[in-house]
């Protein structure tokens, strides 16, 4: 047996994730122990949580894998500093300590994160070989091009090549400071949301406005090329030296100053937002013809943190030259943890990869799970009221009852989602054909702002009649982006409704989960990896003719995804939820104590707003 530790930390949403023998055991991201929003400590709970899971100790694992290398990421720092200075002194300050004290010393570090008992070897790969490999290897593919895009690694921004066998080859690479992700954080720094978890939002905003400002992007921002390289104009960007992502200049460029975070959203930001992401799509949509020409290869591969940008991942698909294309589910950082464990196994020790047609991800339910009993224990050890359904069957018919009167509900179910999407293991459901469920569940349910669009899980042999992707096209990680079938549409009175207003606007049959230009982020349901909650929409579909429902994240803005049952009791108590499921137990608000008002605030208070 060989047991691989795979480890990102010390930047941004630490993780840990474990494969033994080839196969991915377990993996999770630290915040979801810790209750800190992208938690960047040393992942100590979830390495904890791996090891358990394998039933192994420290000193057992024969390889431990860190996902890029500190040194040459310290080196790009230093000479980002050097070669801008004397700007930068005060950013260069503050970046320091944290270096010179933590992040220089990291065998110190990790020896430190495992108790000493880990004596073996360290194994450091690039950040975007970690990236490259989270994409390839657990991929359902023999062959296929790769691309990965984030804001930096070490050097690299952006790389593409292939992967073969058991084999990855990155052949080309763009280098910092020109980097996609940094342009979509400056726009999202810009518009008033934090960098790093507001990009979601941006990429939500962008279909309220119009791509009014793309000319000025392409015209002073970048140098795009046909290959989809390009070039940053550095005098409107802050982000090498300062501590903004933007300068004076950007701000004349857009007319004023950014958006103060929490104020009220103007034309100005949904228009930037659509200018954007309009030239983030184009330059994913440019580099993946790139990569096809080069390679010849009939399918992709996707990892980092651009990759999460599932419109543009939809443009890929639809308007790319690729037959298909497959994107890591944790395709941030925190993938990267799992990267560098599949590296070491594949790239190193030469393994052979037999590549399954499902994928090797095992629907990226690779968290804790829940035990029945331990639920049962603690439910009757607080008082709550519960009745328990023994027979999974009955107990789908009656949440499929209670989604379609209306009711919200919290479902945690098996083990745990790793990457940022709720996949139906930790999740909120509700009717995707209520019309006011949108605007419900953003401002009452998850205390955030009420423009941004709620995700469609369908059962995938239905895809194709709900939206505009080929019959039975899986996306099982909402990862993909596609328009609402045009036989599911209403008629909507063309130019009436302008900016957030457009939300009033029913736009099909499905209304909770249509965005207003028509798009949805489709996650297929299919009995092999989804089981119990394939049930639930099977039941659904049975009584109400729709195989469409809601599924969101189990959290309230600010807050990690919900681990344990407890946090779900918690957070189902503080909110509005009408219903939550543990495991086998349904509970009714109505049946349970309600919290007094300063309990509520002292819940919310605990998670800062993102």
């Amino acid at each position: 047996m060989t047991a691989i530790l795979g480890i990102s930390a010390f930047y941004h949403d630490s993780a840990a994730a474990l494969v033994v023998d080839g196969e991915i055991v377990a993996a999770a991201q630290e915040e979801r122990f810790t209750r800190k929003k992208h938690d960047a400590a040393f992942p100590q709970l979830a390495v904890e949580y791996c090891l358990q899971e394998a039933g192994l100790r420290p000193e057992q694992i024969d390889y431990v894998g860190f996902y890029d290398k500190p040194l040459l990421k310290f080196e790009r720092l230093l000479e980002t500093y050097l070669g801008f200075a004397p700007s930068g002194f005060e950013s260069f300050l503050q970046a320091m300590p944290v270096w010179l004290r933590q992040k220089l010393y990291l065998p110190r570090e990790l020896n430190r994160g495992l108790g000493g008992a880990y004596k073996k070897r360290y194994v450091y790969t690039e950040h975007h070989e970690s990236h490259a490999a989270s994409a390839y290897f657990p991929s359902p593919f023999d062959e296929a091009a790769i691309l990965t895009l984030d804001g930096v690694g070490e050097w690299a921004t952006a790389s593409a090549g292939y992967g073969r066998g058991n084999q990855i080859t990155l052949t080309h690479e763009l280098r910092f400071p020109h980097s996609l992700g940094l342009l979509y954080s400056a726009f999202t720094y810009f518009c008033g949301f934090r960098v790093n978890s507001g990009e979601y939002k941006l990429m939500g905003l962008a279909p309220y406005g119009e791509p009014l400002y793309t000319k000025e992007i392409l015209e002073h921002l970048i140098d795009l090329k046909p290959d989809g390289s390009f070039r940053m104009d550095q005098s409107y960007f802050n982000y090498c030296t300062g501590l903004t992502m933007t300068s004076k200049k950007f701000d004349r460029l857009f007319g004023g100053p950014p958006r103060k975070p929490e104020s009220p959203l103007t034309q100005r930001e949904m228009d930037l937002a659509a200018s954007v992401q309009q030239v983030t799509e184009e330059i994913m949509l440019r580099m993946a013809r790139f990569i096809h020409a080069e390679t010849k290869c009939k399918s992709l591969c996707l990892a980092g943190g651009v990759a999460l940008n599932c419109v543009g991942n939809g443009r890929i698909l639809r308007d790319g030259p690729f037959d298909d294309i497959w994107i890591q589910p944790a395709a941030g950082d925190a993938g990267g943890a799992l990267g560098v464990a599949l590296f070491i196994w594949y790239q190193l020790l030469n393994n052979p990869r037999t590549a399954n047609p499902l994928d090797q991800q095992h629907g990226s339910l690779l968290g804790p799970r829940p035990d029945v009993g331990n639920i049962q224990k603690y439910l009757d050890g607080i008082g709550a009221k519960y009745k328990f359904y023994a027979d999974e069957d009955e107990l789908c018919q009656v949440v499929a009852r209670l989604i379609g009167s209306d009711k919200v509900i919290g479902w945690v179910q098996g083990r745990m989602e790793f990457g940022p999407r709720a996949l139906g293991s930790r999740s909120i459901l509700g009717d995707a054909r209520s019309p006011a469920m949108q605007s419900v569940m953003n401002v009452k349910i998850k205390f955030r702002e009420s423009f941004r669009p709620f995700a469609p899980a369908v059962l995938q042999e239905r895809v194709s009649d709900y939206f505009d992707v080929r019959e039975q096209q899986p996306s099982p990680y909402m990862l993909l982006v596609a328009p609402v079938q045009e036989s599911q549409r209403l008629p909507v009175e063309s130019g009436k409704l302008q900016g957030i207003d457009k939300l009033k606007q029913l736009r099909s049959v499905i209304p909770a989960v249509t965005h207003v230009d028509y798009s949805a982020r489709v996650q297929t349901v299919d009995p092999e990896r989804h089981g119990r909650y394939y049930k639930l929409l099977k039941a659904f579909e049975q009584q109400t003719g729709s195989p469409v429902i809601i599924n969101t994240s189990f959290n309230i803005r600010g807050e990690p995804i919900v681990c344990t049952p407890e946090q779900a009791y918690r957070c189902f108590l503080a909110t509005d939820m009408d219903v939550l499921v543990l495991e086998n137990a349904v509970l009714l608000k109505e049946d349970q104590p309600r919290l007094k008002p300063e309990e509520v605030d002292k819940y919310l208070a605990q998670f800062q707003l993102d």
